[in-house]
């Protein structure tokens, strides 16, 4: 049988791998995108909810702030394609966006399925080559550069550029198993620490052991992460909740890689968090609305003077926290009890203890590292011929289309620059 020979292998079918496989194609490179698993973008499908957040339409600065892993080494990606370049892309392929909340950019179709299958049909009709069912064992190397693949079959695939675009190691139902980092350590490259972001957090404080609050979510509160002297080292205000094993939400899934540095930093077993229910007002503002209640009505149970101000379930939480039976009369409170309790709804502190393990976390930390990358080409300082791009880089963001911006960015770069380097070089 004739060896068939690719100007460009990519490996992987999720965001990153389907936008290189287009962007080598658009360049006129012969392409073949595989993958492990029986469909392609399984990640993508069951993104934003089944929705599949796309992008972003915050400006660039801000996309990059929302990176906290190595954002501003996509400042030179951004310069050739960026999420408005998205934006655009999608909508040549027939999928019409609209904007929510916080720029977040979706299909009107509200189905994640509908970008997927717009993918795909783009690679078939630029005549990619796509197997799927088929892992790849090994990516070779010799004298320097790429020469090819070898599947777990024994089959050698030769090209003359490999894109790897396999992930991290979180969802790993979605075939984010980690089967990239090998390759790149072969290669040369250094893949730093991987942890878990975007993760729930844990927590060993009694009333969560006891499921006191569990099933609670918190609205628009300012959740942040301490350092042992009390210091903030980031505050997300969004929406929480308290669960079995911890507390989860928006605003625990941003925290959670900052919980993870912390305990690592310190090594003391336990970092502090703080919860400001109401970050619209100061301490004194809720003191006095409080007090002047209480005056108001003196004969009725505390509970009921100040019902409202905090959902019921942490009120009452709250209040026999700070030894007050919800029942006193409210002209009987002390207004040391007063201030106590209001301390408690700006910063009520716990201690959390670590994050679920990485399989459960939306995104991937650490990965290979960003210095050893050409960022504006997606291309390996190390081996000629070898390209990254996704989630296996270096770079993490938060939810919210951040991620998956990073990675067809990143895919479009690896990609075009493949494709343009194979075709260079063609024999």
């Amino acid at each position: 049988m004739k060896q068939v020979t690719y100007d460009v292998i990519v490996i992987g079918g999720g965001p990153s791998g389907l936008m290189a496989g287009i962007a080598a194609a658009e360049q006129g490179a012969k392409v073949l995108l595989v993958d492990k698993g029986d469909k392609l973008g399984r990640k993508l499908a069951i993104s934003g909810g089944g929705r599949c957040n796309v992008t972003n339409r915050l400006p660039v600065d801000e996309i990059i702030k929302h990176i906290p892993g190595n954002g501003r080494f996509l400042y030179s990606a951004f310069s050739v394609f960026n999420n408005e370049d998205i934006i655009r892309f999608f909508e040549r392929l027939g999928i019409r966006l609209k904007e929510e909340d916080h720029g977040r950019m979706f299909p009107v179709t509200d189905n994640a399925q509908s970008v997927v299958n717009a993918l795909i049909n783009q690679l078939k009709k630029l005549n990619v080559d796509i197997r799927v069912n088929t892992p790849v064992a090994d990516v070779e190397y010799e004298n320097g550069k790429i020469v090819g693949i070898t599947l777990k079959t024994g089959e050698f695939i030769s090209a003359k550029c490999v894109v790897v675009a396999v992930g991290g190691k979180s969802v790993p139902q979605t075939g984010s198993t980690g089967d990239g980092y090998a390759w790149a350590e072969k290669a040369g490259h250094t893949v730093t620490e991987l942890f878990p972001t975007e993760v729930p957090i844990t927590s060993k404080e009694p009333f969560i052991q006891q499921r006191t609050l569990q099933g609670l979510s918190l609205r628009d509160v300012a959740l942040s992460v301490l350092d042992p002297k009390g210091k903030p080292i980031i505050a997300h205000r969004m929406d929480m909740i308290f669960t079995h094993f911890g507390i989860s939400g928006p605003a625990a899934l941003r925290c959670s890689q900052f919980v993870v540095k912390a305990l690592k930093k310190y090594q003391t077993g336990y970092v502090t968090m703080s919860i400001d229910a109401i970050p619209d007002k100061n301490a004194e503002e809720i003191f006095q609305s409080i007090v002047s209640r209480l005056k108001a009505e003196p004969k009725k149970a505390v509970k009921n003077v100040v019902k409202g101000i905090l959902p019921e379930r942490y009120l009452l939480f709250l209040l026999e926290k700070n030894e007050i039976d919800p029942q006193t009369l409210a002209g009987t409170l002390s207004h040391e009890k007063v201030r106590l309790f209001v301390r408690d709804c700006k910063q009520f502190q716990f201690h959390v203890h670590g994050t679920l393990p990485i399989e459960k976390a939306f995104v991937t930390g650490g990965g290979v590292s960003v210095k050893e990358i050409h960022p504006k080409e997606m291309s390996s300082k190390l081996m000629e011929g070898l390209y990254f791009c996704g989630e296996i880089l270096d770079i993490h963001g938060y939810t919210g289309g951040y991620n998956i911006t990073a990675a067809l960015v990143t895919g479009r770069l690896a990609g075009m620059n493949a494709a343009k380097h194979a075709l260079t070089n063609r024999a």
